[in-house]
Formats: C-alpha cells, sequence, structure tokens
C-alpha cells in the first residue's frame, strides 16, 4: 500500500526541522508500507526458520520455541511456551489488523455496496468450498480430515507483495480486486477457526466476555475516549476468550469489527474551529501568555487527531509492527520443517500433503476463477475497469498461497507431530508453487489492457489510419 497521507504529511513536517529525517524519513516510510517489503520480511522470517532447524543448531530452535513463560496474577495464571505465545498472543496484532481492513472494507470499500462486493466475495466462496471438498476427497476417513481448514485463506502479505513486483504494469482496480477478495477470504477463515477448531468451553469465561464486549459498546455509545481503558478492556477480553476455549485470536477481529470508522470531527468542521484557536494562540502569543499558547495548541493538536477515523489512524501506527515484527516472529515460529530428500517424498506420499497440494494448487484457482465467473454470468457483479479474465485468473493462481493462516490453522488441527510436519511441507510447497504461476502468468498475460478496450472497430481504425496519412503527407 502506498503511504497513508497522514504518515506522508506528518513525515513532511518532521523533515522541515532535521536533516536526517529530510533525507531518510520518506524513503523509510515508502519501505514501511510497500507489500514488496512486506512479504519480505515474512520471506526472511521462513527462511531463518528453515536454515536454523536444517542446521547443527536445531536442538536451540526447538528448546526456544519450547521455553514455557509463566506469567502469575494469583488471581489468573497463564502458562503457555513460546510457540503459543506467538500463536495465541501475538497473533491477535494480525487478527487486530484484519478486522480494521474487515472494517473499512464493510464500510468504505470494495464490500460497502452489494454490487462491488458480489464479485470478490463470490470468488471468496468459491475458493473455499472447493479445495476444502478436494482436501477432504484426499484424506477422507484419515486422522488428517479435520484439517479441512487449512487450504482456505489466502496469504494477502506474500499475494500482495508479488502484485505488487509488476508494478504499473497491473492496473489499480486489480490490486482492490485482490484485497477484496483477501478480505471475504479472511472473513471465513476467521469463522472457521472460530466454530470449528474450538475444544471445550468454559460458559463462565464466554459470559465474561460478552460482558466486556457490552461494557465497550456502551463506552462508544457514550463517546468515551480513553484509550486506556479500552486497552484494558481488551487484554480482559483476550484473557476471557483465553480461558473460555474459544482461540483469543478471535478478540483482534473482534475489536477490529468495534473498532469506530467515522470522523469525529469533519474536515469543514475542523477548519473553523482550528482558524478560531489559531486565532486565539496569535493572541496569545502576542500577549506573551505561554502557558495559554501551549493549552490552545494541545487543543488544536486533538482536534487534529479527531479529523482522522480510528480504523484508518490504527491501521496506519500497527500495520509496519504486524508487517516487520508480528508476521516475521510467526514464521520464525512456525516454518520450521526438516528438509531432507526422504522427508519431503514421505510427507508427498501423505494423503494430507497431497490434499493440501491439489487443493491448493487446483482446487484454490479453479474455486475463485468459478466463483468470479458464475457471479458475472448470473450479472450478480461485472468485472471491474481495465481488469480483465486473464486478470482473474493470475488472481485466481495467486489465491494459493495459504502461508500464514494454513500455518496457523494447522497449528489447531493437528496435534501429531508426523502429521504436523507433512502439513507444514504440503503448504510450503503449494505455496511456493502458487506464487510462481500466478507471478509469471500475470507477467505473460496480464499485463495487456483488456479486449475491449484495446481494439477499435473498423470505422475507428479507418479515420485513425486516415489522420496518420494526412499527417505524413502535410510533412512531406
Amino acid at each position: 500500500m502506498p503511504i497513508p497521507p497522514r504518515a506522508q504529511g506528518k513525515a513532511y513536517v518532521r523533515s522541515e526541522i532535521s536533516t536526517p529525517t529530510r533525507k531518510y524519513s520518506i524513503p523509510i516510510q515508502q519501505l514501511m508500507y510497500a507489500e514488496q517489503a512486506s512479504g519480505l520480511s515474512l520471506l526472511i522470517g521462513t527462511v531463518v526458520a528453515l536454515i536454523w532447524v536444517n542446521s547443527p543448531w536445531a536442538h536451540v530452535y526447538h528448546q526456544l520455541w519450547g521455553t514455557v513463560l509463566t506469567i502469575d496474577l494469583n488471581v489468573l495464571q497463564i502458562s503457555l511456551d513460546a510457540h503459543h505465545w506467538v500463536n495465541k498472543g501475538l497473533m491477535v496484532l494480525f487478527f487486530f489488523l484484519m478486522g480494521l481492513e474487515i472494517k473499512r472494507e464493510l464500510v468504505h470499500g470494495q464490500l460497502s455496496i452489494w454490487r462491488q462486493a458480489a464479485l470478490p466475495a463470490i470468488a471468496a466462496v468459491g475458493g473455499m468450498i472447493l479445495p476444502t471438498l478436494i482436501y477432504l476427497a484426499f484424506t477422507w476417513n484419515s486422522e488428517g480430515a479435520t484439517a479441512w481448514g487449512i487450504p482456505i485463506a489466502t496469504d494477502i502479505a506474500f499475494a500482495l507483495g508479488l502484485l505488487a513486483l509488476l508494478g504499473s504494469r497491473i492496473p489499480r482496480e486489480l490490486k482492490i480486486f485482490l484485497l477484496a477478495f483477501a478480505v471475504a477470504d479472511d472473513i471465513g477463515g476467521v469463522l472457521v477457526i472460530a466454530l470449528f477448531y474450538t475444544r471445550e468451553l468454559s460458559l463462565w469465561a464466554i459470559g465474561a466476555a460478552l460482558v466486556l464486549i457490552v461494557f465497550w459498546l456502551g463506552l462508544r455509545r457514550f463517546e468515551i475516549q480513553n484509550r486506556g481503558i479500552y486497552v484494558l478492556i481488551a487484554i480482559l477480553l483476550w484473557l476471557a476468550v483465553l480461558k473460555s476455549g474459544i482461540h483469543p485470536t478471535i478478540v483482534g477481529v473482534i475489536i477490529g469489527l468495534l473498532t469506530p470508522a467515522h470522523r469525529y470531527y469533519r474536515y469543514e468542521e475542523f477548519t473553523y474551529y482550528a482558524g478560531r484557536l489559531v486565532e486565539e494562540a496569535r493572541g496569545a502569543i502576542q500577549q506573551g501568555e505561554h502557558e495559554r499558547t501551549s493549552m490552545l495548541l494541545g487543543q488544536l493538536e486533538e482536534l487534529t487527531r479527531y479529523t482522522e477515523e480510528s480504523v484508518e489512524r490504527l491501521e496506519r501506527l500497527i500495520r509496519p509492527w504486524v508487517s516487520y515484527c508480528v508476521l516475521p516472529i510467526f514464521a520464525l515460529a512456525n516454518a520450521g520443517i526438516v528438509l531432507s530428500i526422504e522427508g519431503v517424498e514421505a510427507a508427498l506420499g501423505s494423503p494430507l500433503a497431497l490434499g493440501i497440494l491439489v487443493a491448493l494448487i487446483v482446487g484454490k484457482p479453479m474455486g475463485i476463477l468459478g466463483g468470479s465467473w458464475l457471479a458475472v454470468r448470473l450479472k450478480l457483479a461485472v468485472l471491474p475497469p481495465q481488469v480483465s479474465w486473464s486478470h482473474i485468473t493470475g488472481v485466481a493462481l495467486l489465491g494459493g498461497m495459504g502461508f500464514t493462516v494454513a500455518l496457523f490453522i494447522t497449528s489447531l488441527a493437528v496435534e501429531a507431530v508426523s502429521l504436523v510436519s507433512e502439513a507444514r511441507v504440503g503448504i510450503f510447497i503449494a505455496s511456493i508453487t502458487a506464487g510462481l504461476l500466478g507471478y509469471f502468468f500475470l507477467l505473460l498475460y496480464g499485463t495487456r489492457p483488456p479486449l475491449q478496450e484495446q481494439e477499435l472497430d473498423d470505422k475507428q481504425k479507418r479515420t485513425v489510419w486516415a489522420i496518420i496519412l494526412s499527417r505524413l503527407c502535410a510533412r512531406k
């Protein structure tokens, strides 16, 4: 994604104060919000995990993520190993960002209008149903059948990163379609995790979580703006859901969806009140009233903050942390696959790994493309401007990259160590294959404008050639 305008504006102001900031601030911000860099950080975490676990220091890797960390609050004790702290704790930020994206798309984006939402939504449904059926066809009556949720979701970081590598050759509408499709895909993935990968339930903990959500909504209703209160409720909600038996990462999505998606002050209101504050501050400066000047500037700062949507502000602040901290650590903790010819051959001979491979490489693209075609055929949706079926096919191939959420569901659905290893090998190979297929397909076939916009009818062609010939004759 490009630099958010608010972040870019703040960088420009800082650049006027500091020479190093002037030289490095904007390039660093461009790097922080670039899809390529985000996908690259995830890739680096994956490569480091692979090298580490296949090195003589593999025992250090397993000891690190097996280290048990305990928080004892007297009334409540939480004891998890480092691997589960990452998956159940740190990944809440990833799902929080996902919830913010879903909220933004539902309120302002491609999912806010049915006509616009139909194509990516139906494509996402097709991209969930078909790979699930293919996976179950391979694993039916086996121990791996419970992991049918693995091929459901698309890794948006890798997919957008590869799409961004194609630059301006890809229409902007295609990137918007991919983002909307991935958000709809994520909604399905979150529902699957919440409904089907929850074991024993604690009713008192669920009740406590519901009370906290109602309390949050009450604070929102009375426009309470104290951020510390909301952070405290978020922590308590995470603890309640953790004890309930539901996977606590769902808390991130819930809080993201509860975040306001409107501005408290419209731009017109801001300019009116800000103008008055500036005039008062000018008078206070002239009279040497430094304390009053500082107070007025504080009002102006707070007024400026409330012209930005909470969803937009939190997404802007959290995205770099998720992209360059949370996801690489998650990859480091979950991508430790022992690679050997014998191990890969054994994994590829298992129904679980084969099911993942075929589901992601074949089922996912077919489901996305079939859902898109059905939506257009039934006239529920139309292709976006500048987007052709070649573009949709390329995005459908990229949809087979199920790395992050697939590994996450593996940690929930599979318990046997041998099956976890097989699943990881299948996810790893399928994601690489799908990414390469999608990238090179778009590179070869998806960078041209749609046929209907590229070609002219015969009459228009004759007119164009007549103009060209007349100009050539005039030059002679």
